[in-house]
């Protein structure tokens, strides 16, 4: 979390749209922490999209689509690695933005099939503030055992490996 996935996803958009290209943001129909309708980043850039259901929806809005943007992967079904592959065998660029682990430092629904089957993975990073170091795991804070739960800096904070296990060591002693 906070590494700049969304921004980075909104920035490739903007790009193909300058490109004169047709493109189309999808997000989970759960994620409304910034907006209903729009994919949004944590500095508030932002990009209007089409919030669906499951995975096979996106199937439905995509045929006059070069450009296909897909936010929060990790939350869809796992229909969504066939969704993805059908797309690029059609000859759409897919451009898939989330998380690869969950907050238990687990590989997160689907994104790791999806990235085997990618053939570009870009894996950007936040910055731990407790060692200045690249942050590859999300701590969350809640004792909540829930895998999906929305939040933002007053539930995970990103930091790095050693900071990760001595949080975990330390909350599960408690």
């Amino acid at each position: 979390m906070f590494s700049g996935k969304t921004e980075e996803l909104i920035r490739r958009m903007r790009r193909a749209e300058i490109a004169k290209q047709s493109v189309m943001i999808f997000k989970p129909q759960l994620d409304t922490r910034y907006h209903e309708t729009e994919v949004v980043s944590h500095d508030q850039r932002s990009i209007p999209s089409i919030p669906v259901g499951n995975s096979k929806a996106i199937l439905d809005f995509s045929d006059e689509v070069d450009v296909i943007g897909i936010d929060e992967a990790q939350f869809f079904d796992a229909d969504i690695v066939e969704v993805a592959t059908e797309l690029a065998n059609e000859g759409k660029r897919v451009i898939i933005a989330g998380l690869d682990l969950d907050f238990r430092a687990k590989p997160f629904g689907s994104m790791p099939n999806l990235m085997a089957v990618a053939e570009y993975v870009t894996k950007v990073h936040a910055i731990c503030q407790r060692t200045g170091n690249l942050a590859h795991y999300s701590f969350r804070f809640e004792a909540s055992e829930d895998l999906i739960k929305l939040g933002h800096k007053e539930v995970y904070e990103p930091v790095s490996r050693r900071v990760f296990y001595q949080l975990m060591k330390k909350k599960n002693e408690e």
